[in-house]
């Protein structure tokens, strides 16, 4: 059983849901991102989405993008990412740690290196934003070969014939997108979000995580009542976005109390 698996099963035990933050690797140094990640998990976090910076984030909003930048600045790269999980996983073995990012990336490194690296570093799951499941090919039986979860997005406007086909080649998690457009974008409609899943569970038992659009402890909190996972990414990074001169133990500080506040009010909705 994958720690995704596992993970999700000892939640619907308790009763709870995934919280699940999403961070840029190297933003806004490479020094700053193990120690956050240990941080989040010490604030409540269940599973932790490690973006890889990528150059044309066609998905993410403003605020991803300047991370993503900011990162590059450093020159962070796919093989200082998943450095950095292995780095992790020297005190953290048990929380999953998903990548998440675009192709070129991997097509650049080779699918066969990639997925050798990323399974002896102690990655968990793998979501490639710009990557379908009619295309990925050769790719998805060898992350399933090697045990690692491939995780797909779905939309407002997936069809039944992609949820179903989501269903069938994905694994993990869904990552439902809550509005149309990038990361970070406008207020999300509680009663949209909650009829669409209701529509995707029809066609997959696979946990349903939502993101895009989780600004503050009261969304985090609504969406857990249906979803099974919550992902926070823009709301965290903002405030390393807001506050370029403080120092790294205030900012993890800051994004710790943030998700500490998310944890509360997901947990009160039990």
């Amino acid at each position: 059983m994958s720690r995704l698996t596992s993970t999700f099963e000892n939640l619907a035990r308790q009763g709870r849901k995934a919280l699940i933050p999403f961070i840029t690797a190297g933003d806004p140094t490479p020094g700053f991102t193990v120690p956050m990640m240990h941080a989040m998990v010490a604030a409540g976090a269940d599973i932790i989405e490690l973006g890889v910076p990528f150059s044309d984030p066609m998905a993410d909003g403003p605020v991803i993008q300047k991370a993503s930048e900011r990162a590059l600045a450093h020159h962070m790269s796919l093989r200082k990412t998943m450095d950095m999980v292995a780095e992790f996983r020297r005190l953290d073995d048990t929380t999953p740690v998903v990548l998440m990012g675009y192709l070129n990336p991997v097509e650049v490194m080779g699918y066969a290196a990639f997925v050798e690296r990323a399974k002896a570093v102690g990655v968990d799951g793998v979501l490639t934003v710009d990557m379908p499941p009619e295309e990925a090919g050769d790719f998805l039986p060898m992350l399933k070969e090697a045990g690692i979860d491939p995780i797909f997005l779905l939309a407002p406007t997936s069809t039944a014939e992609r949820i179903a086909r989501v269903d069938e080649v994905g694994s993990g998690y869904v990552y439902y997108v809550s509005l149309k457009g990038v990361t970070g974008a406008g207020n999300l409609d509680l009663a949209d979000v909650e009829e669409k899943l209701a529509e995707i569970r029809r066609h997959t038992q696979l946990p349903l995580g939502v993101g895009f659009g989780v600004k503050n402890a009261e969304t985090a909190g609504a969406l857990s009542r249906v979803a099974d996972a919550v992902v926070v990414g823009s709301a965290l990074i903002s405030v390393i976005e807001q506050n370029p001169t403080l120092a790294a133990s205030e900012l993890s500080n800051q994004i710790s109390d943030l998700l500490r506040a998310m944890r509360a009010a997901m947990d009160a909705t039990r």
